[in-house]
């Protein structure tokens, strides 16, 4: 008997679509943006694997997902990420092969912070989640204020629009965020994208991390609106501003404030809003 290799989703999927306009029906096809689970294991010498996390994703980049995130929740540094794989039980249903990712983290923890054991699970559009509080949330930082030059306000004006050109899977799909990371002149380091806005700033954090350059940037550009968790997860990979396409919230542009963060919001070749 011949044992089927599971098939690694893609990042989108075909469906058939009727078009409704003044005109008649129009029968197509169409494409939607996968949205899978994806775990998250974490194991040490002193550790056997188990879950730190659960969230919803877009397949693909996943190793950079699992590193950016550990990096970015302030579990693991770089240096710390001995092996990142996935995760070959054999008790994993095939169609689950490639959902579960397993990081070997060097050294001998003997146990992840209380808020990532069990069953920890995020959606992809996940906010505070798992956070005793607010003020332990602000006082979060696992890197150093970025020390180097950040982007000028003409600079930050035509950054949303190199993030797009970049941004192939929301031309197919048009249903994923998109994050980047530029250095102050305004050159694209790296574009990731996802389902969820987290997601994406994990990944190009993970995608550094596993490149084997330092997570922090001069910039971080967004695709929609900043939330607290986004400028949570710059302030702890040392990134100098943040430059989005939507509006900050009132808590996202304290931390930014109070971590030395430039945040701007709104911003288009013509404008943008300086908030921190």
């Amino acid at each position: 008997m011949t044992t089927q290799r599971a098939r690694r989703p893609g990042p989108s999927v075909r469906t058939r679509v009727v078009e409704h306009t003044d005109a008649a029906p129009l029968e197509r096809e169409d494409r939607l943006i996968t949205e899978e689970p994806l775990e998250i294991r974490v194991r040490t010498a002193a550790l056997p694997a188990r879950r730190a996390w659960v969230t919803m994703r877009t397949p693909g980049h996943d190793f950079e997902l699992a590193a950016g995130w550990l990096v970015n929740e302030g579990l693991a540094t770089a240096d710390a990420l001995a092996q990142v794989a996935y995760c070959t039980d054999t008790d994993l249903a095939p169609e689950q092969e490639f959902n579960v990712v397993t990081v070997t983290l060097a050294g001998t923890t003997a146990d992840l912070p209380h808020r990532h054991v069990a069953a920890s699970a995020g959606s992809s559009a996940c906010g505070v989640c798992g956070k005793d509080s607010v003020a332990d949330a602000l006082s979060t930082r696992a890197a150093a204020p970025w020390p180097g030059s950040r982007p000028a306000p003409e600079v930050v004006r035509r950054l949303p629009e190199s993030l797009r050109e970049r941004q192939t899977l929301f031309a197919r799909t048009g249903g994923v965020h998109a994050a980047g990371l530029a250095d102050a002149d305004g050159t694209m380091l790296v574009v990731r994208e996802d389902v969820g806005r987290h997601n994406a700033v994990d990944k190009v954090v993970g995608a550094r991390v596993l490149a084997g350059d330092p997570p922090a940037a001069a910039c971080l550009v967004l695709s929609g609106r900043v939330g607290f968790e986004l400028v949570q997860k710059a302030a702890a990979s040392g990134i100098g501003s943040i430059v989005a396409v939507g509006a900050p919230t009132s808590l996202a542009a304290r931390l930014a404030d109070e971590a030395g963060i430039d945040l701007w919001g709104f911003t288009s070749p013509g404008r943008s809003v300086r908030y921190s």
